[in-house]
């Protein structure tokens, strides 16, 4: 029962706790509030051009103007979403040629980002999968462990990063072998948020051995297509997994790759064994997204669709992506070339040898105090950074600043 106050008033509210709030957001107010010229932005996992911009490529604006032009409905798209979006989508992850998609053995389910993806997935194992637990890498994206957690299911994890902070793929095998037949293991398909370390195709092969045999169902994070070796490219985990496997999940996200990071566009994809199993899972989806978010928000699923399904846009739209996956390429190149100086090139080479948006720098919680409080540098505690953060004028700045907190 609640607390009485003047008036024999029930307060309801009254022994409700404040939570920390995000710590990565929590950053993002620090950094606002902080009136240094000088200060750097790595904590928000968002790309940024060279004047500190996210900005919205020019063939999704494009697409943009055509939907407003050619608009005649707000009506609801339906509990898997736009059918057009799921299309493409599946053609952008797994080759317009992928037999699977001739045979009807994949389906996507449009969710509100790739968390909406991941959330739907947590559900459907928790409610459809009884008793299975969730492995993840160690470490992982921060929100796996909540998310996952929250949807009632038991969290484990496999080694991935070893102490001397680089990809120990040995430990990670090891650690696969012995987990329980059948449990679900969360991969990376590319751009490891949040070390930047990513599997070799030589080590996937061995991770798919290692699957078969403990018979886990894989569910793959695909946040970041286009951001690791090239949209083709870094697919590649994706199909094979696809092609050597009856069944599959795959959380896709359209935040990253189409800048849509607000639009909240993103995918579950089911890998089936047959068609009618399918429909089976497909019918859970629907019934479990009734009870999230009811029908996924349309505009970001239409720019999509829009951009995949025009030759013209679409080729536009992949130029984009290789030039901001290009762009963070040089910056990680550029950061260990302006350590060089500092006699720390070779303990940070592995910034440049890294994938993606992100870099598990190896700095310590100290350190990145350090760089906050003394140089107005902010990255999370755990030493990762986001390189897509960075600017190239200021990479001397930073490497200096990093040097100063390493060398004190």
């Amino acid at each position: 029962a609640g607390q009485r106050g003047r008036g024999a008033q029930v307060r309801h509210f009254a022994t409700i706790a404040r939570v920390p709030g995000d710590p990565i957001l929590g950053l993002l107010d620090a950094y606002r509030a902080d009136g240094n010229p000088a200060k750097l932005d790595l904590g928000v996992g968002v790309y940024k051009d060279a004047s500190g911009l996210t900005p919205i490529p020019r063939a999704v604006k494009l697409a943009e103007q055509r939907l407003i032009d050619g608009e005649t409905s707000k009506t609801y798209i339906g509990g898997h979403g736009a059918p057009e979006f799921g299309e493409r989508l599946l053609e952008l992850c797994f080759g317009n040629g992928n037999a699977l998609l001739a045979d009807g053995l994949l389906g996507a389910t449009q969710t509100p980002g790739g968390t909406g993806a991941l959330r739907l997935a947590g559900e459907f194992i928790a409610r459809n999968l009884p008793g299975r637990g969730i492995w993840l890498s160690d470490p992982t994206w921060p929100i796996h462990e909540t998310l996952f957690a929250a949807c009632g299911l038991k969290v484990g994890h496999y080694s991935y990063v070893g102490a001397d902070n680089r990809l120990n793929v040995e430990a990670m095998l090891a650690a696969l072998a012995h987990l329980p037949k059948g449990d679900v293991v969360l991969l990376h398909a590319c751009c490891h948020n949040p070390t930047g370390f990513d599997l070799a195709p030589r080590d996937w092969k061995r991770v798919l051995e290692v699957v078969k045999a403990r018979e886990l169902l894989p569910l793959i994070d695909f946040a970041y297509q286009g951001f690791g070796d090239g949209l083709e490219e870094d697919a590649w985990a994706v199909r094979l997994f696809a092609a050597e496997l009856p069944e599959l999940l795959v959380t896709s996200s359209c935040s990253k790759n189409f800048g849509l990071y607000r639009e909240r566009t993103g995918a579950l994809i089911v890998r089936a064994d047959n068609l009618e199993k399918l429909l089976d899972i497909r019918s859970q989806l629907a019934f479990l997204a009734r009870n999230l978010w009811s029908t996924p928000p349309s505009h970001g699923a239409a720019v999509v669709a829009e951009i995949l399904g025009d030759t013209e846009l679409k080729a536009l739209w992949a130029a984009e992506v290789d030039a901001m996956r290009r762009r963070v390429a040089d910056l990680r190149t550029g950061l260990a070339e302006a350590l060089r100086p500092h006699g720390l090139a070779e303990r940070f080479a592995h910034i440049a040898e890294q994938r993606g948006m992100f870099s598990y720098t190896g700095l310590t919680p100290a350190q990145v105090q350090r760089l906050r409080d003394e140089f107005s540098v902010y990255l999370v505690s755990s030493g990762r950074a986001s390189v897509a953060g960075m600017s190239e004028a200021r990479l001397d700045y930073l490497a200096g600043a990093i040097a100063r907190v390493c060398q004190a």
